[in-house]
């Protein structure tokens, strides 16, 4: 199975301009069948409230390694997964299992970015829109990609696993990862000169 290498384009500490160029590497390879997750670091019961009520079809996921296998009774499992309407925020104990991961899956390209990149706060948090396919290109001697054809926004944060905050906004495109020879920086820098930008770091893998 393949996997992807992930190259920053665009760096900005304004989250709209970040989103707009963000949506702009989308357009250009999203498919009828292309689709959006989000996903943010909630560090606190007051932001694990507000967001409760803001993204109201999102989950929560608690991904602390030892804690107790069985919680509470008041709690649910949130070792796997919780709707926002099912966890009991007022629940004591449940700041026992911060951070949360609050997230929506797979969702319509269009339908939760704006909202979710307008209430998500101060933290961690990323927009990956998955499932594009980038075109082949001869004449740079690039084959077209649709399995690792990916984009995505890191908000407040500078690496894909969602662990160095930061007060800037990073959009990557995700290539096929190779052997490593330079067609990965490649594809990376074409891509990004399609909507007028530039690879400006390495890449990042998974």
């Amino acid at each position: 199975m393949s996997t992807d290498v992930a190259y920053p384009i665009f760096r900005s500490p304004d989250r709209n301009l970040a989103l707009r160029v963000a949506w702009q590497m989308v357009a250009f390879g999203r498919q009828s069948y292309s689709d959006v997750s989000v996903d943010a670091t909630v560090p606190t019961l007051a932001e694990v409230k507000r967001l409760r009520e803001a993204l109201p079809d999102s989950w929560f996921t608690c991904w602390q390694g030892g804690m107790d296998a069985v919680p509470p009774a008041d709690i649910p499992d949130l070792f796997r997964s919780v709707p926002a309407r099912e966890l009991p925020v007022d629940s004591p104990g449940l700041d026992e299992y911060l951070p949360l991961s609050v997230s929506m899956l797979d969702q319509p390209v269009g339908s939760i970015e704006d909202h979710f990149a307008t209430v998500v706060g101060p933290y961690p948090a990323e927009i990956h829109w998955d499932s594009m396919c980038w075109p082949d290109v001869p004449e740079r001697g690039l084959r077209g990609e649709a399995n690792n054809a990916k984009v995505t926004l890191l908000l407040h944060c500078a690496d894909r696993g969602l662990d160095i905050q930061a007060d800037t906004h990073t959009v990557l495109v995700h290539v096929r990862r190779r052997n490593g020879d330079g067609y990965e920086d490649r594809f990376a820098q074409w891509l990004a000169e399609q909507i007028g930008q530039k690879v400006i770091g390495p890449p990042q893998h998974p």
